[in-house]
């Protein structure tokens, strides 16, 4: 989950960008900020739990993984494995990647004072080090899915490493948000880009170098994706806002959260060979 913000006057613009030059500009971002990142939102996330999104709302309320007693699981886009630690806690034998080495430094760290620690390995999550039908889930809260500009590709990575009859569970910004202004504020109820414009979201420095981007996909790309890589699509959960969360985070907020959807949250299948 990002602070990412739409002010224009700071080296922020839309433009073409590709897979490496995304991974690139990702890789350094998070390295930069991973441990600031854990200062700001520790709390919130917790050190051995899986938060869906800036709503608040975890896997012990939601349940959309199942039963992960015994299961291989694979956490993409982990940041400081949180979420692999709290799968790790319910029986399942995980292994938590990211891009980003600093944040896998901080995972490390919470490993070493947590009794669920899990394996980390950075890698890519369009080219997983795996071999094919490897885990019964992948899974990733706000992990890879808006930071790589081949989303289809890491659909079809997700797929390739599935067992038949395995989940693929990821959660990522809602696509109706793009189209509005990223403030918590009531300005951040006024639609001001096109819903269908792709342009990717991309800062950069006075160089022109890429420092940081993020990829847009409307709703109907991710079931394309998901049903084009031979998966099956067998929820998309819309949290709501909870009563409880009084917290801002970036564009997150109680005003929007309570009026449009924040959050999007994939459920898919890869189907059984026969």
């Amino acid at each position: 989950m990002s602070d990412v913000e739409s002010d224009l006057s700071y080296g922020v613009t839309r433009r073409a960008l590709d897979q490496a030059d995304t991974a690139s500009a990702n890789r350094r971002w998070w390295d930069e900020e991973a441990h600031a990142y854990y200062l700001e939102h520790g709390d919130f996330l917790g050190d051995d739990d899986l938060v869906w999104g800036p709503e608040g709302l975890r896997e012990a309320e939601l349940g959309l993984l199942g039963d992960p007693r015994g299961r291989r699981v694979l956490e993409i886009g982990c940041g400081a494995a949180q979420g692999g630690r709290y799968l790790r806690s319910q029986g399942a034998d995980v292994v938590s990647t990211d891009l980003s080495a600093a944040m896998l430094r901080q995972g490390r760290t919470l490993n070493a004072r947590s009794a669920h620690g899990v394996p980390l390995l950075q890698c890519d999550a369009i080219a997983l080090p795996f071999a094919a039908a490897s885990f019964d889930l992948v899974v990733t809260a706000y992990g890879a899915v808006p930071f790589v500009a081949d989303s289809a590709g890491l659909m079809r990575e997700a797929a390739r490493v599935l067992r038949p009859e395995g989940r693929l569970v990821f959660s990522t910004t809602h696509p109706m948000r793009w189209a509005f202004a990223d403030a918590p504020g009531p300005e951040g109820l006024v639609v001001h880009q096109s819903y269908f414009d792709r342009t990717p979201y991309v800062e950069q420095d006075d160089s022109g170098r890429a420092t940081y981007a993020e990829h847009h996909r409307t709703v109907g790309d991710r079931v394309r994706e998901i049903t084009g890589a031979g998966l099956v699509l067998e929820d998309l959960v819309e949290p709501e806002w909870p009563e409880r969360n009084a917290q801002v985070w970036g564009g997150w907020s109680p005003l929007r959260g309570r009026l449009i959807p924040g959050t999007a949250v994939f459920v898919a299948r890869r189907p059984s060979a026969g």
